[in-house]
């Protein structure tokens, strides 16, 4: 069986079980960039997103191409069916694959996966390359994939990549949430540890009145220490300028980890 996959001109097909086909979780784009994207104005982790959602909905009209290519591998028509001429190559070889392509655009004129609903339908502008055929051989004869079984292993190979690349990604970013809430927490913390010294300081209707003047920010103290000390780990010292460093360095990391994972995915 085969799966249907298409990235801007990239086009994806993919055997095997329906189970396998990758779909790719949402970034988180912040308050900031939500704010103006419910007004209407782009931003470039909403446009990660949008590619990430059309994508994912892609994948899940591949699972009537499975079904498509079933049929086809097992009817008679396809049993007479002749060697495939492959595009763009000036040898003529005999690819199951390509032969399935050729034999679906044979009877519909273009590849026939039927779009009857979808949870992110609304938001694909271009359909039509859902039902490209010419970017299904280009994708196939570019990697020279001559059958299902190399197709089956394409696909594993990827998968796993995509894995472990998704692991990676996931460690590098709950270390970066980790310092990114102690630098937030350390900058939060020192004009209240000043009020709660100050106010352990006086006595009688002198601490009285300044704790009610001080009483919002009091009231955060015992909050904030308590955060930080769940933060740090294993005798952590509170060293906000290494902080800073390794939030630059790990950021870095990410995005680039990010960057790789949807290429994966997606071409």
């Amino acid at each position: 069986m085969i799966r249907w996959y298409s990235h801007t001109n990239l086009q994806f097909l993919f055997p095997c079980d329906s189970s396998l086909i990758l779909s790719e979780p949402t970034i988180h784009i912040g308050a900031v960039a939500n704010a103006l994207e419910r007004k209407g104005i782009q931003t470039e982790r909403g446009n990660i997103n949008r590619e990430i959602i059309k994508n994912n909905l892609l994948l899940e009209q591949a699972k009537e191409m499975l079904m498509l290519a079933k049929q086809e591998l097992h009817s008679a028509q396809y049993a007479t069916y002749k060697s495939t001429q492959i595009k763009n190559t000036a040898v003529s070889v005999k690819n199951e694959v390509m032969e399935m392509i050729a034999k679906v655009r044979e009877r519909k004129g273009r590849l026939d996966l039927p779009i009857v609903s979808g949870k992110h339908l609304r938001k694909i502008s271009d359909r039509t390359a859902l039902q490209s055929a010419d970017n299904a051989e280009k994708f196939i004869t570019t990697r020279k994939i001559d059958s299902f079984e190399s197709l089956t292993k394409f696909t594993a190979d990827r998968e796993q990549k995509y894995s472990q690349l998704k692991t990676a990604h996931l460690s590098k970013g709950q270390k970066l949430n980790r310092l990114k809430e102690l630098s937030k927490m350390y900058a939060l913390f020192p004009p209240i540890q000043a009020t709660y010294r100050e106010s352990q300081s006086l006595k009688g209707l002198v601490k009285m009145r300044y704790d009610k003047e001080h009483k919002d920010s009091l009231s955060k103290y015992h909050e904030l220490k308590e955060r930080m000390q769940s933060l740090l780990q294993n005798d952590e010292k509170i060293t906000p300028k290494q902080w800073k460093v390794e939030i630059q360095s790990l950021q870095s990391e990410y995005d680039s980890i990010g960057r790789e994972q949807t290429k994966t995915a997606t071409e």
